[in-house]
């Protein structure tokens, strides 16, 4: 494709991403058959002209890249007979010089190959390896057999000292065991002691407050009952209780014992016997406990505290004297304050009353006199015999003024005989 003769000089360039022609005049014979073609046909040859503009692009563009593509393979192509010849160059020197190394390193007597492995596995040289791997062999055994006798002798040792202290451990165990079973024993021993004495801890010691008293109620015409284990009014406070006169009819009151063989405090003590009067609806209330010493603090026994309650000291050994005086006294306080008659010697019978205080007192320290001077126990004794002999004859002349006070409103009760 020719160009004409211009009238003017053609313009191509690129506007953007298009290319602008201007003045440019196509004189290719097939270019102007079928513009011609198409303007006959009616149709636009602006159209025509672009397709073969396109195509004609595509076409030139296919070709340079083959052009290159033809370039570059040539170039690789004598590149590589270069490099092949370069390569057969060195490779012949490398393999000269690798079979000068592999003579000097293999060859059968010079060498250096083979002079080191005489050197290191002949038997006859001392250094061989074969010889050094047994030495080494050895010395490892050796370490072995020595490390295995330490951890059995170990074993050995830690098994003998778990045994040992196994053996410990059960006869520490039998030990107690042992122990155990013979406190129990000396325990046992000694509770059978104290029932046959009587004066045992706890319960054997209120079995002896009430078989004490249901002695002295039997005497009286009085009904006697352990009530320990029975709830009454709320509550188990009170181990025994006595009717007055029970044995004949309807009591004429009622006098509850609690028994203690531990010491309380005043306030504890007082609280108990009120507790003890209101459960079991009691007119007076006594404390018993088993010595002196139980006794609460700055209290005296055989004293009344709030007008319907007292404390004495009984133990089982020395006689239910003691426990008369307060089951007298208790009862004569309870007799007073239900008499319906002005008959009663209130005077007479409070001196009756501090007369036998006042000879309980003298039994006290006759008492303490015995328990310093044991040689002097015969002659002690037979005073206290007389002394309570008084005690009794006063508990008398207190029974016979009750009997006088109350023959009035009760001419069939017969005379109380303590």
């Amino acid at each position: 494709m020719e160009a004409a003769l211009p009238l003017r000089p053609p313009s191509v360039r690129t506007v953007g991403d298009r290319v602008a022609v201007d003045g440019l005049v196509v004189d290719d014979a097939v270019a102007v058959r079928l513009v011609h073609e198409r303007e006959e046909a009616g149709e636009d040859p602006a159209r025509l002209l672009l397709d073969a503009i396109e195509i004609g692009a595509r076409v030139l563009d296919r070709e340079q890249a083959g052009a290159n593509a033809e370039f570059v393979r040539t170039e690789f192509e004598k590149q590589a007979r270069e490099v092949e010849t370069a390569f057969g160059e060195r490779a012949g020197a490398v393999a000269e010089q690798l079979a000068r190394q592999l003579e000097a390193a293999f060859a059968p007597e010079t060498g250096i190959l083979p002079k080191t492995l005489q050197r290191h596995f002949s038997e006859e040289s001392a250094t061989a390896v074969q010889h050094r791997v047994r030495a080494l062999v050895e010395e490892a055994l050796k370490r072995s057999q020595h490390e295995l006798v330490r951890e059995l002798m170990r074993d050995m040792a830690r098994q003998q000292g778990d045994q040992l202290r196994a053996m410990v451990e059960k006869l520490g165990a039998l030990e107690v065991k042992l122990e155990r079973a013979q406190a129990e024993a000396e325990k046992q021993a000694e509770l059978e002691a104290e029932r046959d004495r009587g004066t045992a801890k706890g319960r054997t010691y209120e079995e002896a407050v009430f078989e004490a008293l249901d002695a002295i109620a039997a005497a009286q015409g009085d009904d006697c009952d352990a009530v320990g284990d029975i709830e009454g009014g709320g509550g188990k406070t009170g181990d025994v209780v006595v009717g007055i006169d029970a044995c004949r009819g309807a009591p004429r009151g009622r006098i509850v014992f609690e028994a203690k063989d531990a010491r309380l405090s005043k306030p504890r003590a007082i609280e108990t016997l009120d507790q003890a009067l209101a459960q079991r609806s009691a007119d007076f209330a006594v404390l018993v406990v088993s010595g002196e010493d139980k006794l609460p603090a700055r209290t005296t026994a055989l004293r009344e505290y709030g007008g319907d309650k007292l404390m004495v000291a009984f133990d089982p050994e020395d006689g239910p004297l003691a426990l008369e005086v307060a089951y007298a006294l208790a009862r004569a306080r309870v007799l007073m304050a239900r008499a319906d008659t002005d008959d009663l010697d209130a005077a007479a019978l409070r001196e009756a009353v501090d007369g036998a205080l006042a000879t309980m007192d003298g039994v006290k320290a006759i008492k303490s006199s015995l328990t310093a001077a044991t040689t002097k126990i015969g002659d002690a004794q037979g005073s206290i015999e007389a002394l309570a002999t008084r005690v009794r004859e006063q508990l008398r002349e207190i029974a016979a003024a009750l009997d006088a006070a109350l023959a009035a409103t009760a001419p069939e009760q017969r005379r109380l005989d303590f």
